[in-house]
C-alpha cells in the first residue's frame, strides 16, 4: 500500500507522518509538503517527499499517482471558496491518478445553521464525497486542546478565560490524538471504506467554569471566567489575523454547536483519549 498525507510538515499532518510510521514502513509513505525547502529533515530521514500545490491539477496528479490512500488535510485558509477548490482539484486529481481512497479532515462546525465562516465548506465536505464514489472516511476534529497550552500565560495575566460563550460547553481533542486516529483510519480498510464520518472528541466536554478550574489546578494560578462580547472578542484578536474568524467559531459555541462528544475515538484507537486536565499537565511548563 502507498499513503500520501498532505500538509506533512504542519502541526497536525507531522504528527499524522509519526503515527502512520508506527503503523507501515516508511517506504510505503509520500509526503505532500507545500514548499520543499521546508521539508528537509523530512527527507533526510529517508521520507519520499513531493510538492503539492493544490492550485495545479497536473501536479497534483503527478504526485497522487501509484497512492492507494490519500490522506488530506486542507491548508490553512479561512477563505471557504478557496477551500472547496482545493478539495475539487484534489478529487480530479484522484481521478485521473486512479486513486480510490480517502481520508479527509473535517472539523465539528459542519452544521448546516453554524455561524462559523468555515462551516460551509465543512458541510460540503461530506456530501460532496458521498457522491464521488470514493472509498472514504471523513474525520471532524473538536477544538483543538494544543492552543490552550501557550495561552495560558495571556489567561493567567488576566486572570479569566474570555471566550464569549455564556453557559455552553466546548468539545477538545488533542493533535496528537487526532494523528493516531487518522493514522489508524488510513490503514485499516473496515475504518474507511464505508463512507463513515467520525468526531474525535474527549470523553467530556467541558463549560468555561469547568475548564477555569482545570486550567488553575494545572498553573497553580487562580483564573476564573468572565467572557467578553463577540465583538469585543474580536476586537482583541484582529492584530492577530483571525479575531473575526475566531470570533465567529465562538458564536457557533454560544449556540450550543460546539459541545457534542463521542466515543469515537476509543472506537478507532481501542483507548480513551487524553482529557484537558492530562493534555495541559503534560504539556504546561510552569
Amino acid at each position: 500500500m502507498k499513503y500520501l498525507i498532505t500538509g506533512a510538515t504542519g502541526h497536525l499532518g507531522g504528527m499524522v507522518v509519526t503515527e502512520l510510521s508506527k503503523l507501515v514502513p516508511m517506504d510505503e509513505l509520500r509526503l505532500g509538503v507545500h514548499r520543499l525547502e521546508k521539508a528537509g529533515a523530512l527527507q533526510a530521514a529517508g521520507y519520499e517527499v513531493v510538492a503539492l500545490d493544490y492550485t495545479d491539477v497536473d501536479s497534483m496528479t503527478a504526485a497522487l499517482t501509484g497512492v492507494d490512500v490519500l490522506v488530506y488535510i486542507p491548508s490553512l485558509t479561512y477563505q471557504v471558496q478557496q477551500r472547496i477548490s482545493e478539495f475539487e482539484n484534489t478529487l480530479t486529481a484522484m481521478q485521473r491518478a486512479n486513486v480510490t481512497t480517502i481520508v479527509a479532515m473535517s472539523f465539528i462546525a459542519d452544521q448546516y445553521n453554524n455561524p462559523f465562516q468555515m462551516a460551509s465548506y465543512y458541510a460540503y465536505l461530506p456530501a460532496r464525497l458521498a457522491s464521488s464514489g470514493l472509498n472514504y472516511a471523513v474525520v471532524k476534529n473538536a477544538l483543538y486542546a494544543d492552543p490552550l497550552v501557550p495561552y495560558l500565560p495571556e489567561l493567567i495575566a488576566r486572570q479569566n478565560v474570555i471566550y464569549p460563550v455564556g453557559n455552553q460547553a466546548m468539545s477538545f481533542i488533542s493533535r496528537e490524538d487526532s494523528a493516531e486516529a487518522l493514522a489508524r483510519i488510513a490503514v485499516q480498510p473496515y475504518l474507511h471504506d464505508h463512507g463513515q464520518n467520525y468526531l474525535l472528541t474527549m470523553k467530556q466536554n467541558y463549560n468555561m467554569v469547568e475548564l477555569s478550574a482545570i486550567m488553575s489546578q494545572v498553573t497553580g494560578k487562580q483564573i476564573g471566567y468572565a467572557p467578553v462580547t463577540l465583538q469585543e472578542f474580536a476586537d482583541l484578536y484582529r492584530s492577530e489575523g483571525d479575531g473575526d474568524e475566531l470570533a465567529s467559531m465562538y458564536h457557533a459555541a454560544a449556540l450550543g454547536l460546539m459541545d457534542e462528544v463521542t466515543t469515537d475515538f476509543q472506537h478507532i484507537t481501542g483507548h480513551a483519549p487524553q482529557s484537558m486536565t492530562e493534555y495541559l499537565t503534560r504539556h504546561y511548563q510552569k
